[in-house]
C-alpha cells in the first residue's frame, strides 16, 4: 500500500502545483479529505500488489489465498476488483513477456526524484526493469475521469525517481522508459515511450516552477485543474476569476465586443443586442467555470453547516423525500395476501448490459453474447475545441448499425 505521508510537491498533483504554484503552500493548512472513491481506490490497489506479488515473486497459493481473502472481508469490496486487477495483470504479464531476458518486476516502489522537486517523492505502482528498457505501470480504479499517460507528469516524475532508484544497480544502462496508466473501468490502457535523456530535459525544465511552488511564493492561476484542490471553495483567487464574470456584461449589450466595435466603425451601422457566435463560445467557457465554481461553494457550505459552522445568510433544510417501504418482503407479501396475483407485483426484466458483463465476467460474456453486442454514436455533446475526441459526424451517426448487403 502507498505511504500514508505525502510529499507536498506530489508526484500525483503535479499537474495542478506546475500550473498553479501557490497551491501546494495554500492547501498546507487546509484538512484532507476522503472519499468513498478513494478508499475503493486503495483496496483495489491492495488487490492489485498482491496479484503481481503472486505473479512475480516466490509466493504459496495459501499465502495468496489468506491475505486475499482477508482483503474480500472488507465492507467497501466488490467483485468487480478482482476482474478490473485481472486486467491489469494481465498488462504486466504482457509487458514481461516483451522482454528478451526475464526481467525485474517489483511492486509498490517507493521512489526519490528530489533531484528535480524539492522533497520530492512517490510510490510507483509497478517497475519493470530489463536491457535498456524500463516499463512504468499505474492502475487507476475510477471511472469519472479518463487519464492518459501521453505528457502525464505524475508518470514522468516517477520515472525520473525510479532512474535514481535503480541506478546504482543498472547504472546508465537504461536507454528508454514506457509510462503506462490501466484504467479499467474506462477499458482505457495508454502509453508514452520517452528517451532517457528527453525525460531528464523535462525534469531540468521543470525545477524552477518545482522551486517557486515550495518557497511559497507561487502564483495562484485557477483553471481546470482546481477541482482536484483541497481549497478550490476557499480560493479567493478562483473567486476573483468566476465573479470577474459580471464584468463582462458590460462588453456584451449592444453589441460591445471589439468585433462587433470594428464593424460599427466600418459600416457606421449600430449593432443589435444579439449574441454572436464569438460571444456564446466565450460565455460557454466562462459559465462551465462558474458552474462548477458555485457546486463547488454548495458543498463547502453544506459540510460547514452540518459540521455545526454558521455559514451567514445560508442553513440547512430537509430536502425532497420518497416514501418507502420499512420491510419491502412484509409488505409484499401483505399484498399478495390481499388477494392480487404475484405476476401483478413483479415486473420481470433483465439486468443490463454492465450488469451482465459484471455477472459472467469479461472473457465468459464475450464468448457467449458478443456477436450481439453494437455500440452506436452517443448523443452529441458540447467538449471545447481542444478535447481529443473526434469531432461528432451527423452523417456517421444516421449509418451506424447498418449492416452492409454482401
Amino acid at each position: 500500500m502507498p505511504p500514508v505521508k505525502h510529499a507536498l510537491l506530489s508526484a500525483s498533483s503535479a499537474s495542478r502545483w506546475l500550473v498553479c504554484t501557490a497551491a501546494p503552500r495554500f492547501e498546507e493548512g487546509l484538512p484532507e479529505r476522503t472519499s468513498s472513491y478513494a478508499e475503493e481506490g486503495r483496496l483495489a490497489h491492495s488487490i492489485a500488489e498482491l496479484k503481481v506479488q503472486k505473479k512475480s515473486t516466490v509466493m504459496t497459493n495459501r499465502t495468496y489465498n489468506a491475505r486475499l481473502k482477508k482483503l474480500q472481508k472488507d465492507p467497501i469490496y466488490d467483485p468487480e476488483m478482482d476482474k478490473t486487477t485481472d486486467t491489469y495483470l494481465d498488462y504486466i504479464t504482457e509487458l514481461v513477456m516483451g522482454y528478451d531476458c526475464v526481467p525485474t518486476v517489483a511492486v509498490e516502489v517507493q521512489v526519490n526524484f528530489s533531484d528535480y522537486v524539492p522533497e520530492g517523492f512517490g510510490t510507483c505502482d509497478c517497475c519493470i526493469i530489463g536491457g535498456d528498457t524500463l516499463n512504468i505501470v499505474d492502475y487507476k480504479h475510477g471511472k469519472g475521469v479518463p487519464v492518459s499517460a501521453e505528457n502525464n507528469a505524475q508518470m514522468r516524475l516517477y520515472a525520473l525517481g525510479a532512474l535514481a532508484y535503480y541506478f546504482p544497480i543498472v547504472g546508465d544502462t537504461i536507454r528508454t522508459i514506457c509510462m503506462s496508466i490501466v484504467q479499467p473501468r474506462l477499458n482505457s490502457i495508454t502509453s508514452e515511450t520517452i528517451a532517457v535523456e528527453e525525460l531528464k530535459a523535462w525534469g531540468d525544465s521543470i525545477k524552477p516552477l518545482a522551486a517557486k511552488a515550495f518557497s511559497g511564493f507561487g502564483e495562484f492561476v485557477p483553471g481546470d485543474h482546481c477541482r482536484f484542490c483541497r481549497g478550490k471553495a476557499q480560493c479567493r483567487a478562483r473567486a476573483n476569476t468566476c465573479t470577474a464574470l459580471e464584468d463582462f456584461k458590460d462588453c456584451v449589450p449592444l453589441g460591445r465586443s471589439p468585433t462587433l466595435v470594428a464593424e460599427y466603425e466600418r459600416t457606421g451601422v449600430k449593432p443589435d443586442n444579439t449574441l454572436t457566435d464569438e460571444e456564446i463560445g466565450d460565455l460557454l467557457i466562462r459559465g462551465k467555470l462558474l458552474a462548477k465554481w458555485y457546486a463547488d461553494l454548495e458543498e463547502y457550505a453544506t459540510t460547514a453547516l452540518l459540521a455545526g459552522k454558521p455559514i451567514p445568510g445560508w442553513k440547512l433544510v430537509e430536502g425532497r423525500s420518497n416514501r418507502t417501504f420499512s420491510d419491502m418482503d412484509a409488505a409484499i407479501q401483505a399484498i399478495l395476501t390481499a388477494g392480487y396475483d404475484e405476476a401483478m407485483v413483479y415486473d420481470r426484466k433483465p439486468k443490463t448490459l454492465s450488469q451482465l458483463e459484471k455477472l459472467m465476467g469479461k472473457k465468459d460474456f464475450e464468448a457467449a453474447v458478443g456477436g450481439f453486442i453494437i455500440k452506436p454514436p452517443g448523443k452529441p455533446t458540447l467538449a471545447e475545441a481542444s478535447d481529443k475526441r473526434e469531432t461528432y459526424s451527423p452523417a456517421a451517426a444516421d449509418y451506424s448499425g447498418v449492416v452492409p448487403d454482401v
